[in-house]
């Protein structure tokens, strides 16, 4: 992790006010953004919805969907400037310790197949590959698929 003090670092809610800071970070990382609706949708079906904090400035955030004895990672981000520092590694040991928390067995996750670095990090903490969305998400030229990883816990 990147040299800033650990004891700034925060995990919490994402409420509805925060919406307008998520969605900044979510326009200027991706292409194909998820919409306001998405993630206040996420928030009232009583989604896990986590933010990381260092101090007042919002690093990343993140969607869980607990189902039965599955958790199902909708969205993890990582603000661009804070990104290959350590903190989606962070934020992803905090989603899985919830997961454990919630006593799920699986934790599941689709990742673009074009994005080698999130896969890197899937897998570096334990995540295998299990299956191919075809034309799963939108792209500039199309569709693009997802690779399907899960994490048994």
């Amino acid at each position: 992790m990147s040299a800033e003090p650990k004891s700034l670092l925060q995990y919490g809610p994402m409420v509805l006010t925060d919406l307008k800071l998520v969605i900044e970070i979510e326009n200027q990382v991706y292409s194909h953004p998820w919409n306001l609706g998405n993630f206040r949708d996420s928030i009232l079906a009583g989604h896990r919805c986590v933010m990381l904090t260092y101090g007042e400035t919002l690093i990343g955030y993140a969607v869980l969907m607990v189902a039965a004895d599955e958790v199902h990672l909708l969205n993890l981000t990582i603000a661009a400037q804070w990104q290959r520092k350590g903190y989606g590694h962070a934020l992803l040991l905090h989603l899985v310790a919830m997961a454990v928390i919630e006593f799920a067995h699986s934790f599941f996750l689709e990742v673009r197949a074009s994005n080698a670095a999130a896969q890197a990090l899937y897998s570096s903490l334990g995540f295998n590959t299990i299956g191919v969305r075809r034309n799963y998400y939108p792209a500039h030229a199309g569709r693009e698929d997802a690779i399907v990883m899960e994490l048994k816990l």
